[in-house]
């Protein structure tokens, strides 16, 4: 067994009573369907009976932990695997495809998600001058890193205020404040604090990224993509495709492809007039990428998510 096999399984013999503890109490709660609703500001709870996917969804920034199982999820050529001795951070809201591996009635995949204030981590790190370790700024948009009982203990107390609502107000914000501080203070705290600061490299694709989420159905001009970044356009799409895994063109597609389905299933518009709407000129070309991004045509796609018997497949389940 390999070193890095070795201390995952340490991790997850040593994190096992936590996530015990939070498990039982999660199953006391009453579900519906795939989420579990509740009043934790920037919190999803999911709860998953058998294998899913590949799902396609459109991330925001946010800190996940497995309870239970495991889930694969590719961003661009990138695929990652992560399990109970992990947590996935991503740090910009990035296009990726997820697959839940293993799940049954009897061993479901449960999992936690808290939305991540960028605000609040600049404040964290500016308040408590935190000065992690420097690693290379080349880094993928998404961070996985080693679930520790700190993080899953700070998880478990902010599961309990479900049964506290009174609570929430006070207790939330201070937990949750906790939880960003593990991470901006654990492995992967360095590449954390470049995507929150301004005038690092990550930052300025951070920017980027989030133009293009504002404006996809525009024609993309790339250097005025470099101007919002303030970046050279051969550094922009150096720097764009080390975070994202797609060069700015790919990343546009994406997105233009998800809300097109998204427009789709919600407005029951055909898929000409949701290829228009998110900028296509040619519906022949919006129907060949979006086979290729989905693996079927657009209506056979959406009508077999729609005839679909399993609640989960319009969630993003993370």
């Amino acid at each position: 067994m390999s070193e890095a096999a070795m201390h995952k399984r340490d991790l997850r013999q040593e994190t096992a009573p936590l996530r015990a503890q939070i498990l039982d109490r999660l199953s006391q709660l009453p579900w519906d369907g795939v989420r579990y609703s509740h009043s934790i500001p920037g919190l999803s709870l999911y709860r998953v009976t058998g294998p899913t996917g590949p799902f396609s969804s459109l991330s925001e920034p946010s800190l996940s932990l497995i309870l239970k199982g495991s889930k694969r999820v590719k961003v661009g050529n990138e695929t990652l695997l992560y399990d109970e001795s992990c947590f996935f951070v991503t740090a910009i809201g990035l296009p990726m495809t997820g697959q839940i591996c293993e799940a049954s009635e009897g061993e479901p995949y449960v999992a936690a998600t808290l939305r991540l204030d960028l605000e609040k981590l600049r404040r964290i790190i500016t308040d408590y001058d935190i000065q992690p370790a420097d690693m290379p700024e080349r880094d993928l948009g998404v961070v996985v890193g080693a679930a520790t009982p700190e993080l899953f203990d700070a998880l478990s107390r902010l599961i309990s205020l479900v049964n506290a609502p009174a609570d929430i107000p006070f207790l939330a914000n201070h937990v949750q404040n906790e939880i960003l501080y593990r991470l901006l203070t654990g492995e992967q705290g360095a590449r954390l604090r470049r995507f929150a600061l301004t005038g690092t490299n990550s930052n300025r694709v951070a920017k980027a990224v989030a133009w293009l989420k504002e404006n996809y159905a525009r024609p993309l001009r790339i250097e005025e993509l470099a101007e919002v970044a303030n970046m050279g356009v051969s550094t922009l799409h150096h720097h764009f495709r080390a975070m994202t895994a797609m060069s700015p063109l790919q990343f546009q597609k994406h997105l233009r492809l998800h809300h097109a389905r998204e427009l789709m299933l919600s407005q029951s518009i055909d898929a000409a007039t949701a290829a228009l709407r998110v900028g296509y000129e040619s519906p022949t070309q919006f129907s060949r990428e979006y086979r290729r991004a989905f693996g079927h045509p657009p209506i056979r796609d959406i009508r077999a998510i729609l005839n679909s018997s399993e609640p989960n497949r319009r969630d993003s389940i993370n």
